[in-house]
């Protein structure tokens, strides 16, 4: 039988596929085995029968086998088998093995020709049969019957796949004689995933059902359609054979006879038939482990490393030991302090490199959405200029004052301020937010202990709501300070006699227009608008000044573009007829676009300059696009508006400033003070620290599964460890010209 060194190899694999199927995985190690593809009817369930010398395979109409049947053959002394899934269990019956596959393919798949990739794992012991590891897959089909999906064909063409794509499996190609070879999807199948041919073997069934005249010797030969690993042609049982229980042993001696007395196959008679298919594939399986062994047990190696250290920690655990659970309470809640912290502060390890969290997330909310929510907050403009004139207005009464009053300066002011509660509560809320999702992220290491996990969170969260409300009362106070005095004497603040001089509305190029030729024509010059006047430089340095024009009794007016210029224009004139500028009665100004004219004339309005018709809406028509008729109101409101945004301006800069502060001390550095020194004592007062500890239900299945696991790839590692790969193997065939299996495939398309 050739390779007798390595007999034990496809034992050994069967035990390592046992166990790892006892654990419930495969530890993700692909395991040598021999898949066997062909489509419905293609007698891939009666080569298997053969194998092992006995019927225990369902047969029927349709699809039958519906689940993958991993099939292990161990030559023994005695004849039984077992199943995986009720271990401990023999059957010597193979009647009762057929109808335990038919009982849990129905289990798991219904009884209505559904299907399933969960494998069934049947072991047989018996003399007769020689170490070997088959999956047994569902047959290609193309139509659904029963319940089954329309989409039935590609499930099973998905699920063959699953296994064969696998460099570790071989694959048996099986292919009726009596159906067209370069039609077969199970060669189709084996090309797509072993192109070189490396791994698939051709098996032809039903030789005997062939057309009287008409044989397939080219094809046993390897000459018609070649394979590198070629083909084995094998006689099984007629149907007829099967319901009239002709024995499989009278089976094989009639296939030896047909190889013998057929002409067309009598020379390769002992290269043909079910015991050869069989050395043969306990030789290449051989062959193939002995291939995939270095590789297989650097796997091995690898995930035993990586499971050591958690194992060797649950091996040591005991989980009713108080003392056990004192110390790992302690640790606990020293790994949350110090996670905690350390999201805070920052560190160099557990960097998160997908999103910002923690400290980052809060310095983001402080520097970044506290500020922008501040500048957010400012009103409308129109809305602004409304509410000063009507303040302005109600502060002088019946009388019609000469100066801008302070008290509506201050009012418009304190309005301003109690808007600024709303953003500094929400920077709050949203640090409160950030808070306590760090700490549910910090409690993640707790997971082992479900009840110590939330009583964490609570204690920790329920400390954070507290400091949040003193907080927020603090927060409160600090804008309650900035409204009991408005401090018009601060540094910063422009205050009313700096402003005439020195607070600009507008600056910008405009080109004077009717300058006559004699003096040089039109020219561009430096403007700047304050509340108080209009002047031209002539440059934007604003060294060398060209003229100061006093606003009072100035209006504007609109001024055809003429045809000879590209330019926009508008004038300024005085209501009461005098000269504006040396001999000219109108300043005529010209810009670029039309929107710079519109924007000027706005800024002029800003600054009491009207248009020379305008319409003074009533006071019931609300504070749209309304304006005074007396320049000198609106010259108060333009004061009063810049005024309120120079103190504002230092209102929101201290704001911007404390808040910060007030939160990292009333809130952040608190909870991480009450973190570390009292944490400990609230989890003790709590309740019982031994219900505190209890381990979850996970934690539990997961330490039982590192240790079953560990111990298998242990197993595993020793016995692979023992085997020799010195031995002899039969070398693979040379590369044959597969081409004809692509043409087959373009002729289905």
């Amino acid at each position: 039988m050739g390779n007798r060194g390595m007999e034990d190899l496809i034992p050994l694999v069967n035990r390592l596929q046992d166990a790892f199927s006892s654990i419930g995985q495969s530890c993700n190690l692909d395991l040598p085995q021999i898949a066997v593809v062909g489509g419905q009817s293609a007698g891939k369930s009666s080569v298997l029968e053969n194998f092992v010398g006995r019927d225990f395979l369902p047969r029927g109409s349709g699809i039958v086998t519906r689940r993958p049947l991993v099939l292990q053959l161990i030559s023994a002394n005695a004849e039984w088998a077992e199943f995986l899934h009720c271990k401990g269990k023999k059957f010597t019956d193979f009647d009762e093995v057929r109808q335990e596959i038919e009982a849990e393919t129905d289990r798991v798949t219904g009884a209505n020709k559904g299907i399933s990739p969960i494998p069934i794992n049947l072991r047989v012991y018996s003399p007769h049969v020689l170490n070997l590891t088959l999956i047994d897959l569902p047959g290609i089909t193309k139509v659904p019957v029963g319940d089954q999906p329309a989409d039935i064909e590609h499930q099973i063409r998905d699920m063959i796949m699953q296994f064969i794509c696998r460099e570790s499996c071989l694959i048996l190609a099986v292919t009726p004689a009596n159906t067209d070879l370069a039609n077969s999807d199970a060669l189709k199948l084996a090309k797509d995933v072993d192109p070189q041919g490396q791994r698939t073997i051709g098996v032809i069934t039903k030789l005997d059902l062939m057309d009287e005249g008409t044989d397939a010797r080219d094809v046993l030969e390897n000459k018609l359609l070649p394979l590198r690993r070629g083909y084995i042609g094998v006689v099984n049982r007629s149907q007829k054979d099967i319901d009239g229980k002709k024995d499989i042993r009278a089976a094989l001696a009639a296939e030896r006879k047909f190889f013998l007395s057929h002409p067309a196959y009598r020379h390769i008679a002992d290269s043909m038939g079910t015991p050869h298919l069989q050395k043969v594939l306990n030789q290449q399986l051989t062959n193939h482990i002995r291939d995939t062994l270095p590789a297989f047990r650097s796997k091995l190696q690898s995930q035993l490393l990586s499971l050591d250290r958690e194992a060797e920690e649950y091996r040591q655990y005991r989980p009713d030991d108080p003392s056990r659970k004192t110390k790992a309470l302690l640790q606990m809640v020293q790994q949350f302090s110090v996670d905690f912290e350390k999201r805070i502060e920052g560190s160099g390890d557990q960097v998160d490199t997908v999103e910002l969290s923690g400290g980052a997330k809060i310095n983001r909310i402080f520097h970044e959405r506290f500020p922008f929510e501040l500048v957010k907050m400012e009103c409308d403009e129109k809305e602004m200029r409304r509410e000063i004139s009507y303040a302005i207005k109600n502060i002088h009464g019946i009388r019609t004052g000469l100066f801008t009053p302070d008290m509506a300066f201050e009012a418009i002011v304190k309005k301003q301020v109690v808007k600024i509660k709303e953003p500094c509560i929400k920077c709050i809320d949203l640090v409160v937010q950030e808070l306590i999702n760090t700490v549910r992220q910090c409690s993640d290491k707790l997971d082992s202990f479900p009840c110590l996990r939330e009583e964490t969170e609570r204690i920790v969260t329920s400390h954070i709501r507290d400091r949040e409300s003193k907080a927020k009362e603090q927060v409160l106070l600090l804008i309650d300070v900035q409204l009991a005095y408005i401090n018009t004497n601060h540094e910063d603040f422009i205050g009313f006699a700096k402003y005439v001089q020195i607070f600009v509305i507008r600056k910008g190029w405009l080109t004077i227009n009717n300058i006559s030729i004699m003096k040089g024509g039109a020219k561009e010059y430096w403007f700047v608008l304050t509340a108080e006047s209009l002047s031209w430089f002539k440059d934007d340095e604003e060294k060398e000044k060209k003229y100061m024009l006093p606003l009072d009794n100035l209006k504007v007016k609109d001024v055809e573009k003429s045809f000879m210029s590209s330019k926009h224009m508008f004038a300024i004139f005085n209501t009461e007829q005098r000269n504006v500028f040396k001999d000219n009665r109108f300043l005529e100004l010209a810009c670029d676009t039309l929107e710079e004219v519109e924007s000027w004339r706005a800024s002029l309005l800003r600054a009491g300059v009207y248009p020379e018709r305008a319409v003074v809406e009533s006071e019931s028509s609300g504070p749209s696009e309304n304006f005074s008729m007396d320049p000198q109101l609106e010259r108060k409101v333009e004061t009063i508006r810049n005024l309120v945004d120079s103190y504002m301006a230092i209102v929101n800069k201290c704001i911007r400033d404390l808040m910060p502060k007030s939160i990292m001390h009333l809130m952040i550095n608190n909870v991480k003070e009450f973190i570390n020194a009292e944490l400990l004592a609230q989890l003790y007062s709590a309740g019982d620290q031994n219900a505190l500890m209890d381990e979850s239900q996970e934690q539990v299945q997961r330490r039982e599964e590192v240790l079953r696991t560990h111990h298998a790839l242990k197993e595993a590692l020793a016995i692979t460890g023992d085997i020799s790969t010195t031995t002899i193997s039969t070398p693979l065939p040379p590369p044959v010209d597969n081409s004809w299996l692509s043409a087959g495939a373009g002729s289905r398309r």
